[in-house]
């Protein structure tokens, strides 16, 4: 069987896991192995996911599993993003009660739905397309913080169904992409789907001596400017984590230079 939610093309036999750890061939169909299996539950402010002109100032309800389409050296969450849900403590939630925790949530504080994020949710999309008419039918938001890399079907029904994406443009150099198991013409794709379907904010977590030049912050605002303008533009600082430990810390200087080379194409930058 082949498995076409990241444009990967696992090809799986029964019982085979794909690239991500976490969908899996079982009778003859694939399907997220993860469905439900949650290793991460958390209230977070909207601006932390970072969507910073969808709903500012509220919270929202932000629950992660396990697995990842990617393979990024940097990863800020590799403790769940790469595992395969036998080293960290996971559970089921199914998608009304998580609805309902949503609703409880709203009832006490100011959150506005629920974000799927932490590891990358859209291997798990079918659970998502379950849980966002249930969020929405409850007058909640449905939020997704993904490496957008997706594809075929999964990518019309997530843009059908999500109310907000933060999309991470990692770089514009298709040879990054392909270092850390990802492809830029996939993500690129996602991004120009879904911005006409749903608010969209894309970030760029800038690393030192890897995607930090000029010219490639303005190949990026292009590429976003070309899709539209208005989209917000997180320009993020790394610190280093996992295999990217002797990398030093980026800092403000070089996001906010950085920035003034996107502020020339598009009309919402935030450096941070």
């Amino acid at each position: 069987m082949i498995c076409d939610v990241c444009g990967r093309g696992c090809d799986l036999a029964e019982g085979q896991k794909g690239y991500c750890r976490a969908r899996i061939c079982r009778d003859g169909r694939i399907e997220p192995e993860n469905y439900g299996r949650f290793t991460s539950v958390a209230i977070d402010p909207i601006e932390k996911k970072p969507l910073h002109f969808f709903h500012p100032g509220t919270h929202i309800l932000s629950v992660g599993s396990y697995g990842c389409s990617m393979r990024c050296f940097f990863c800020q969450n590799h403790e769940i993003s790469q595992d395969d849900g036998s080293l960290r403590a996971w559970e089921y939630i199914s998608p009304k009660k998580l609805t309902d925790m949503a609703i409880e949530a709203a009832a006490k504080t100011d959150n506005i739905g629920v974000a799927f994020t932490y590891n990358e949710p859209i291997i798990s999309y079918e659970y998502i397309i379950d849980t966002a008419p249930l969020l929405h039918e409850a007058g909640l938001y449905c939020i997704v913080v993904t490496n957008g890399m997706v594809t075929g079907t999964a990518a019309r029904l997530l843009a059908e169904h999500v109310d907000a994406f933060n999309i991470d443009l990692k770089s514009f150099s298709a040879d990054f992409y392909r270092a850390n198991g990802g492809n830029i013409e996939t993500v690129k794709s996602f991004i120009a789907l879904a911005s006409p379907e749903s608010h969209v904010e894309i970030t760029t977590l800038i690393i030192p001596g890897e995607n930090d030049d000029a010219a490639q912050m303005s190949h990026i605002a292009d590429f976003i400017a070309s899709v539209d303008p208005d989209i917000p533009f997180h320009i993020t600082r790394f610190y280093p984590r996992y295999h990217a430990m002797d990398i030093p810390p980026a800092d403000t200087s070089l996001t906010g230079r950085l920035a003034k080379v996107a502020e020339g194409k598009l009309n919402r930058v935030i450096a941070y």
